[in-house]
């Protein structure tokens, strides 16, 4: 087979005085991720799409949250490592979509700097990541800003 597809899912409680990782940046807010890592949802989100199109398990496999070795841990380390095992497995990545909710901040404007982020760690092109923002009309954890989550597939293809 020399295409697969896998989706990836990742929630995130946020809370006051935190730093807000997203998409690989920084973003100025006044919460952040509750997390054993840096809690970048999306990089999180993209990982475990990776994986599973790899069918290589899931994030939590390869990073376990009891593990204190990744404990604080920048996520671009985590997708760099991800990528390291998914290009072990003969694979390259064709491309990604992805969408995140959340109800604030707005980050749409942010979204060119989170592809290159992205792009640079996978060392794909910009034009090979697609990044949605939604929010969820006031419903729900996002709507009530209690949490973020993100959503991502990624399409591998074999080299």
């Amino acid at each position: 087979m020399d295409f697969r597809i896998g989706i990836g899912y990742d929630v995130h409680v946020l809370e006051s005085g935190l730093d807000f990782w997203l998409g690989g940046i920084k973003i100025n807010h006044y919460k952040g991720c509750v997390a054993h890592s840096d809690g970048d949802v999306l990089i999180h989100a993209i990982c475990d799409a990776m994986l599973g199109a790899a069918n290589l398990r899931d994030i939590g496999y390869h990073f376990p949250d009891n593990d204190n070795s990744f404990k604080k841990i920048n996520s671009k380390i985590l997708l760099k490592k991800t990528l390291q095992l998914v290009q072990d497995k003969g694979y390259t990545i064709v491309n990604i979509d992805s969408v995140v909710s959340l109800q604030k901040p707005k980050i749409k404007d942010l979204i060119p700097e989170m592809r290159l982020s992205l792009s640079q760690v996978l060392d794909i092109e910009e034009d090979q990541i697609s990044i949605k923002a939604t929010t969820t009309e006031g419903l729900g954890f996002e709507g009530r800003e209690e949490g973020v989550s993100a959503q991502a597939i990624v399409m591998i293809q074999k080299k």
